[in-house]
């Protein structure tokens, strides 16, 4: 049986909101296997997902680029010590200068921008000339450039913190549909940043995962029922509990099923045949709308947008699409946030990003 420090307890806590005790026991019983405990709390609907920001150690800012006609966009990620250095305006302008640089050269790795040439030296050298005069070391930790292709458009966001950047690309039937598609990109791209979808569409996801977080969203779901029978509160009804959690497992005879199931359920209300036609579509929707929670949370296309939470995302582009008179497909989104993916394993910051660049 692995030792179980606790440290690791107070992690597991931190991150899923379960209790002490459970924690413990999750860990012991996965042998300390930490994303393995996170998922057995949740399928016990005693905690949510791990949420890596909650372990997050580096400081800095995100810079976002696009180019003027659109066809190229860039985000980057460079750490720092503190954060006070992201409200140094040599800091600030050392991220915009090296967004820049990144785009205008075409450079795919951060081996590639080290040996590149900047203001007539090697990056590397550059870089280092910053540290000196700024007085921390700096770090470029990431970057990446999305370009639109024939007809396509691309267009980025970053957040006034300088913690959060987007850039999105998307393909057009024309280059009119693509100029009038610019401004509702950097919409998405805002939303995005607010809604965090790691997925563009339910197709990406992996039907193991789904089964996963189905179990999950069951147990969610049924404890938070248990909490709202004991309060009977008649605002807050019992959540029905779905049958599926994505789009993903909902074939063609499921759906056609569900159809059959509606008429039948129109017949017994006695509703007359000749309305079914439109009421048919509405109670189709809403029945894969309560079986795809999961792609609400993850994907893009299957969250409310943020603008108008009435309608999806994949519903506001088809709306978009009739009203231009046009197609708009999306084909990429990147988003940055400073830190992410990194876990505190110290509280010394300073010595985590000198670590990434040792």
């Amino acid at each position: 049986m692995a030792e179980i420090s606790a440290q690791r307890v107070k992690e597991l806590r931190e991150s899923t909101g379960a209790g002490m005790m459970d924690c413990k026991n999750a860990l012991k019983e996965t042998e300390g296997d930490f994303d393995k405990a996170v998922q057995l709390l949740r399928e016990k609907g005693l905690g949510k997902a791990a949420k890596k920001a909650d372990r997050l150690a580096a400081e800095g800012l995100v810079s976002v680029r696009v180019n003027e006609n659109f066809t190229s966009a860039t985000v980057s990620e460079i750490n720092s010590e503190t954060d006070f250095v992201a409200k140094n305006e040599q800091f600030i302008a050392l991220t915009r200068d090296t967004t820049a640089h990144i785009q205008n050269h075409c450079l795919k790795s951060v081996e590639e921008l080290q040996t590149s040439i900047i203001n007539g030296v090697k990056f590397e050298e550059y870089l280092k000339s910053q540290i000196a005069t700024i007085g921390e070391n700096l770090v470029v930790r990431r970057f990446a450039t999305l370009n639109s292709g024939e007809k396509g458009v691309v267009n980025g966001y970053m957040h006034t913190n300088g913690r959060v950047g987007v850039i999105i690309a998307a393909a057009c039937d024309s280059v009119e549909f693509a100029t009038k598609a610019r401004d509702f990109l950097k919409q998405l791209c805002m939303h995005i940043a607010a809604m965090k979808p790691s997925y563009l569409s339910y197709e990406e996801l992996d039907m193991e995962f789904v089964e996963n977080e189905y179990k999950a969203l069951v147990a969610e779901l049924e404890k938070e029922n248990e909490e709202r029978r004991r309060l009977k509160d008649p605002n807050k009804p019992e959540h029905k509990i779905p049958k599926f959690a994505s789009r993903k497992q909902i074939t063609e005879a499921i759906l056609r099923q569900a159809e059959e199931d509606i008429k039948a359920e129109l017949k017994a209300q006695n509703k007359p045949e000749k309305i079914w036609a439109n009421i048919i579509p509405g109670k189709i929707n809403s029945f894969i709308a309560e079986n795809s929670q999961l792609d609400s949370r993850l994907t893009l296309m299957g969250q409310f947008y943020v603008m108008d939470d009435k309608k999806t995302i994949a519903q506001v582009i088809a709306e978009k699409e009739k009203e231009w008179g046009g197609s708009l497909k999306i084909v990429e989104f990147i988003r940055f946030e400073v830190g992410e993916g990194l876990e505190k394993k110290t509280e010394d910051f300073a010595a985590e990003v000198a670590a990434q660049i040792g």
